[in-house]
């Protein structure tokens, strides 16, 4: 039924299977529809934010996805800046992958606003004294820079590149994408740096609080650099994936290898700053500030030490020795692995940096308060994640995400019927006519 609009060369399911799936997705995407729905008619107090946690699961969300969307401007730097040319061959799924990353970071924050209507305050009404304006500004604008990377790859489609306007539209934009690429990678810098900033500046908050270089806390380096390290980590884990739904070979293994290597590479160096910077915090300023280590961790299962050993060790030291490795990293099960643990592992810390900033009592007559979510937040934070697979199955329906599928998964001609029988039948027939027994024939 849309045979025309497909990729030239490769094949996809049915029609009917494909709305089969959107379908069911669908649901899933309605229902956290109807909690945003719900949160903005009704207001925030559909949720179980409190005077304890004014940040809880959405802020979470936002910067977790928002770190995960760091290999759109990671793999975009190192394929178009720094020459990288192998990187092409995944450089349109990693742009794909920011592209939802980044505008379910929007729709995150528009849902927390809890007034959607009054967005344009941001930047009509700016705070300039305040880093999350400067993130707001930032995370705009590289979602615009985004938005122009993922242009170019409607353009392409089948029908669509046969109308002359478009195709040379989509080729001269290719020619500048490098300047794009550089400019979303300033843009990723300084708003992956000030999220972790907001953090670090937080003085009444000595979970959080950080020292700080020149004018900048150490967490605002640490945002930037996790989200470099452990952001090509997602996108191959999401090209793995993909794989294994469709049963093909999507990306040439050489183009996984070099991205899996600069971000083990990426999060061995990490690691060993976060490794330096939780010991000084807790030798250093945590006392400082009249507080010891323990202080910070409970016994109930949220907030307990294992978060910090689980984040550190588990999903920071243990996947960046197997991605450095070149045994481990070229062992299918080894790598997936590895970017599975680093996945969890900056979700972790986006985790611990939201959430436990807030539960930790600071106060004498404070205590250690849960936080469990309503089912309007869990709806509309598995939005973003229903949405991002709807787009996800139409882009590799319809577009060529994956310029090499058609040549790692050539399709078979069809055979023609078994020509020996017909021969056979047909020596037969002439024998039998010459008065011949078949096997005279």
């Amino acid at each position: 039924m849309d045979s025309a609009l497909i990729p030239k060369g490769v094949k996809r399911c049915s029609f009917f299977q494909f709305m089969g799936g959107l379908g069911a997705v669908g649901l899933v995407l309605a229902w956290g529809v109807y909690a945003m729905l719900l949160c903005w008619i009704k207001g925030l107090n559909q949720t179980n934010m409190n005077d304890y946690y004014g940040f809880a699961l959405w802020i979470w969300a936002d910067l977790a996805v928002i770190a995960l969307g760091g290999g759109a401007f990671f793999t975009g730097l190192m394929k178009y800046v720094f020459g990288k040319d192998e990187l092409k061959h995944i450089i349109n799924f990693a742009v794909l992958i920011g592209f939802i990353c980044y505008s379910s970071a929007l729709l995150i924050l528009a849902i927390d606003v809890g007034q959607p209507l009054r967005s344009w305050y941001i930047f009509w009404h700016a705070n300039v004294h305040s880093m999350l304006t400067e993130v707001a500004f930032c995370l705009s604008c590289y979602f615009a820079v985004l938005t122009i990377e993922y242009i170019p790859l409607i353009l392409e489609n089948r029908q669509i590149d046969k109308v002359p306007f478009w195709h040379n539209l989509s080729h001269n934009m290719h020619t500048y994408m490098a300047v794009f690429a550089a400019t979303g990678a300033f843009l990723s810098f300084f708003h992956q740096g000030s999220l972790g900033g907001v953090a670090g500046v937080m003085f009444g908050r000595p979970f959080a609080f950080r020292e700080h270089l020149f004018i900048w806390p150490w967490t605002f380096f640490l945002f930037t650099w996790s989200a470099a390290a452990y952001g090509p980590c997602f996108t191959i884990w999401l090209v793995r994936i993909t794989e294994k739904i469709t049963g093909k070979k999507l990306v040439r293994e050489t183009a996984i290898q070099l991205l899996a290597k600069l971000a083990g590479w990426m999060m061995f160096t990490y690691i060993i700053a976060k490794i330096i910077d939780t010991l000084y915090w807790a030798t250093v300023t945590a006392p400082g500030l009249g507080f010891t280590l323990k202080d910070f961790y409970s016994n109930n299962p949220f907030y307990g030490f294992w978060i910090l050993a689980a984040e550190i060790v588990v999903c920071g030291v243990v996947p960046a020795v197997m991605l450095v490795m070149p045994k481990v990293r070229q062992n299918p099960y080894g790598l997936f692995i590895a970017v599975t643990l680093g996945v969890i592992g900056v979700s972790l810390n986006r985790w611990v940096m939201v959430l436990q900033v807030m539960a930790v009592p600071i106060m004498q007559f404070d205590q250690w308060v849960m936080y469990i979510p309503s089912w309007q937040e869990v709806a509309t934070t598995i939005l973003p994640v229903a949405y991002g697979v709807i787009l996800v199955m139409i882009s590799y329906r319809y577009l060529p995400v994956f310029p090499n599928e058609a040549e790692l998964n050539p399709i078979e001609p069809e055979t023609p019927p078994v020509v020996e029988a017909e021969t056979a039948e047909s020596d037969d027939t002439a024998g039998a006519e010459q008065g011949l027994t078949p096997a005279e024939a």
